[in-house]
């Protein structure tokens, strides 16, 4: 793994074990958009699923373009069905059969994908307005989230919290957290952006080049739910252990990636490197670190003539999604690692996107 600058590996630090102090600003539910700046990179956000809206970012030659899909508008997001840039929860990814048991109690949950829970119900985290807590524009955003005892069908009331932050030059740090106030309930919040390297307009990533250090993946049935197994990626097309082409093996597939790495080194309280994609023509790099156990390597197959910013169209193949996660269906998988949190303790989820240019 490549040696990183010890200011960075003080800033993960920093990152994992501190929160952001501020003082609270007037609580609104007003949905806006917001922008962090810092040298030349630039982030838009809104508080509209605590939603990435863009990421500019320098090219080799210096030359700033935004490589996140997105909308011009609230209102595309409000009928966005693919979830550019959202929060995800409570649940992230699929639930099977639309229901666990906890505490001997069956909770049935909304069936809006394929007779499973996908990314929280109907009307999950990255559908709802979230309250800015506080906003510095050379620095950070907070958004909060209060979700109630039954919302989506889920146990227990839930105080959520996003910080995306800007730390050293081109590095984007995000922190999620989230206390059960009065039962234990189930937490997987993901980040859900959609990354083109090359511009969020400049066509396909199918030449973009992708590392993933996860060594297996938690392979899933005709509905896309884990079997419950690890399967190593050993001489399968799921392989990105070295750099690969995203468009190498895409056709001995269903037509795209849409699985679950499980990451290799990893612990709650450090940072793993997870993952490294590039993009050839622009020279970008973008490293993500995490905490989480999995990755969900999504090569957007099921985008089809999507009209976003700036007048663009996206099509299939048009961004990758990269949420680390806990492993999905682990209310329902024993093996799998546990995503019940009970009141008194704090789910913790961090992630670091680190952009460069050769």
């Amino acid at each position: 793994m490549a040696k990183v600058s010890l200011l960075f590996c003080v800033l993960l630090g920093l990152l994992v074990h501190t929160h952001a102090h501020s003082h609270k600003s007037e609580k609104s539910e007003k949905i806006g958009f917001y922008e962090l700046k810092k040298g030349s990179m630039r982030v838009n956000l809104t508080n509209y699923g605590a939603s990435i809206v863009a990421v500019y970012v320098p090219d080799k030659h210096g030359k700033v373009a935004d490589v996140v899909l997105g909308y011009d508008s609230i209102e595309q997001y409000e009928t966005d069905g693919v979830y550019f840039g959202g929060l995800i929860g409570r649940v992230a990814n699929r639930i099977g059969g639309a229901q666990f048991t906890l505490d001997g109690k069956t909770y049935k949950l909304p069936a809006n994908d394929h007779g499973n829970t996908l990314h929280g119900g109907q009307k999950g985290f990255g559908d709802n307005v979230w309250k800015v807590k506080i906003h510095k524009d050379d620095s950070h955003v907070t958004f909060t989230y209060e979700s109630f005892d039954g919302e989506q069908g889920f146990p227990g009331k839930l105080d959520v919290s996003v910080t995306y932050m800007l730390l050293e030059k081109n590095i984007l740090g995000v922190k999620m957290t989230a206390k059960p106030v009065n039962k234990p309930t189930p937490v997987n919040l993901a980040q859900h952006a959609y990354w083109n390297l090359g511009g969020h307009n400049s066509g396909d990533i199918l030449n973009h080049s992708v590392q993933i250090f996860g060594s297996s993946i938690t392979p899933v049935d005709d509905k896309l739910i884990p079997t419950g197994k690890l399967e190593s990626v050993k001489n399968t097309p799921y392989d990105f252990l070295k750099p690969k082409q995203v468009g190498s093996q895409i056709n001995d597939l269903p037509g795209l990636y849409d699985i679950n790495y499980a990451i290799d080194v990893n612990g709650q309280n450090h940072l793993t490197k997870v993952c490294i994609v590039k993009e050839p023509v622009s020279g970008r790099k973008m490293e993500l670190w995490s905490n989480q156990v999995g990755l969900q390597y999504y090569t957007s197959g099921m985008l089809t003539d999507t009209k976003g910013k700036d007048g663009a169209t996206y099509h299939k193949y048009g961004g990758i999604a990269l949420e680390t996660q806990g492993f999905p269906d682990s209310v329902n998988k024993p093996n799998f690692p546990s995503q019940i949190v009970k009141p008194g303790e704090t789910y913790k989820h961090i992630m670091v996107y680190r952009f460069m240019a050769s």
